[in-house]
C-alpha cells in the first residue's frame, strides 16, 4: 500500500511570495524544496482587511497551498488575532506545524491540546532587546517558556541561542539549524550607479534601524574624520522615531540614506559590490543579512559578540564601540589584501555552514522525526517527486 502522502502546515510569518523578511524567505524556501519532494505543505497567510468577509480561504502558488487568513486589526494586535485564527485553522488540518517565532507561543496550547505535533523556531531572545517596554518584554519572556514547553522540538538557528534554550528544555529537544544563503558570484552595476555610488567604493548596512543594531553608532563612527569612500544605510526611516532623527541628524554627505529597498535583485547587487559589509546587530543568533553578505563575498565589519563571531569568524574584523568602529573601517578602505582575504573566508564560511540544501534538509528530518520516520533521506525513498532536491 502507498505511504500516505506527509503534511506541513507553516505558521509565523506573514506569507509567501516572501516580501518581508528572512522568515518570510525562509518558509518559501522550505515549502518549495517539500513541494518537490512530495510533501503537501500550506503556509498561513495575513491578509489585512477592513472588515473580516471570508476569514479563511486557500489557493494555490507553485504546488504549495496558501492559506490565507484575514484581519480587520491593526499593529501589535493584528499580529495576534492572526496567530490565534491560524492556530484555530491549524489545529483542524492533518500534519506537523512548523511555527516560526515564539510571540504568540500562548496559542500553541490548543495545538496540543488538540493532539498536533510541533517544532518551533524560536528566533532570538526577544525580551533582551532594549526596544521593548517592560510589558512587552515580559510578554515576549513567558511567551518564550510556553513555547519552549508547548513545543515537540525547538530549531536553534545558533549555538549561542541552543545554549539559552537548554535552560528551558533538556538538550535532546532542541536541534541547531542555521539559516541559508545562495552564493553570489556576479551582479550588475545598474542599482549602485543609480545611486551615484561606485562599486568598491562604499560600504553598506542593511538592517532595521534600531538601538540594538548599532546604527547610530556605525553612522557616527564612519563621520567621525574625512573618508574616501561613502557609507550606505538600508532601512525605513521615519521622522516621527527619535532614534530615527538621530541617524539623520548624524549622518553627513557622505552618508547615503536611500530608505528600505524591497526589490531583492538591487539589495543583493548593492551588497556584492560593497567594499565591506556593516554588522552591528548585537541581540538574536544567525541573522539572514549576515550569513547573505558572506555569500556574497563580502568583508564583515561587526560587533564583537558571540552571535557575529560564531557566524562570520575569520570573514570579519570587529569592533565594540565608535572608536574601534571608526579605526576598523579606515582599516577596511586601505587594506587590499586584508579585504581579499576577508572576501575568501566569508565564501568558504558560507560554503562549509550555511548551504540552502543543508539548511532545509535538516528541517525536512526535524519534521519526519515527529512523523515516526527516523531521516528524510529514507523516507525520500518512499516518496519520490518529480524534480526533488
Amino acid at each position: 500500500m502507498k505511504p500516505e502522502q506527509p503534511s506541513i502546515l507553516i505558521l509565523g510569518t506573514r506569507g509567501i511570495p516572501a516580501a518581508h523578511g528572512g522568515f518570510e524567505t525562509f518558509a518559501e524556501r522550505l515549502a518549495l524544496f517539500l513541494v518537490a519532494r512530495g510533501w503537501k505543505v500550506g503556509v498561513y497567510c495575513q491578509d489585512e482587511v477592513e472588515r473580516v468577509d471570508q476569514r479563511v480561504r486557500v489557493d494555490s502558488w507553485r504546488g504549495i497551498d496558501l492559506i490565507h487568513v484575514q484581519v480587520a486589526s491593526k499593529g501589535p494586535r493584528a499580529t495576534l488575532e492572526f496567530d490565534w485564527q491560524c492556530v484555530l485553522d491549524a489545529a483542524r488540518r492533518p500534519g506537523v506545524c512548523l511555527v516560526l517565532g515564539y510571540n504568540g507561543a500562548i496559542f500553541l496550547t490548543w495545538l496540543r491540546l488538540m493532539r498536533r505535533k510541533v517544532i518551533t523556531n524560536m528566533d532570538g531572545i526577544e525580551w533582551r532587546r532594549p526596544k521593548w517596554g517592560r510589558a512587552a518584554r515580559t510578554w515576549f519572556w513567558i511567551n518564550e517558556w510556553i513555547g519552549a514547553w508547548a513545543s515537540h522540538r525547538l530549531v536553534a538557528d545558533h549555538p549561542v541561542i541552543a545554549d539559552h534554550l537548554a535552560t528551558r528544555r533538556p538538550r535532546s529537544a532542541i536541534s541547531t539549524i542555521a539559516y541559508g544563503a545562495d552564493p553570489v558570484t556576479s551582479a550588475p552595476e545598474a542599482p549602485v550607479r543609480a545611486l551615484g555610488l561606485e562599486p568598491g567604493k562604499y560600504l553598506i548596512s542593511i538592517a532595521r534601524i534600531e538601538p540594538d543594531n548599532n546604527i547610530l553608532p556605525i553612522v557616527e563612527a564612519f563621520c567621525s574624520r574625512k573618508r574616501d569612500m561613502k557609507l550606505v544605510v538600508l532601512g525605513t526611516l521615519s521622522d516621527q522615531i527619535p532614534y530615527h532623527v538621530a541617524v539623520r541628524k548624524a549622518a553627513n554627505a557622505s552618508v547615503v540614506l536611500p530608505g528600505a529597498i524591497y526589490d531583492q535583485a538591487a539589495v543583493k547587487a548593492l551588497r556584492y559590490h560593497a567594499r565591506a559589509y556593516m554588522h552591528g546587530h548585537t541581540v538574536g543568533g544567525t541573522n539572514p543579512s549576515l550569513v547573505e553578505a558572506l555569500a556574497a563575498g563580502n568583508m564583515v565589519i561587526a560587533h564583537d559578540n558571540p552571535y557575529n563571531r560564531w557566524v562570520a569568524g575569520a570573514a570579519a574584523i570587529y569592533f565594540t564601540d565608535t572608536q574601534s568602529c571608526s579605526e576598523r573601517m579606515q582599516t577596511a578602505m586601505e587594506d587590499d589584501a586584508l579585504v581579499k582575504a576577508c572576501g575568501e573566508a566569508a565564501r568558504t564560511r558560507a560554503r562549509e555552514a550555511f548551504r540552502w540544501e543543508d539548511v532545509l534538509l535538516a528541517y525536512e528530518n526535524e519534521a519526519y522525526r515527529l512523523l515516526g520516520v527516523t531521516s528524510a533521506r529514507t523516507a525520500a525513498i518512499d516518496h519520490p517527486s518529480p524534480g526533488a532536491v
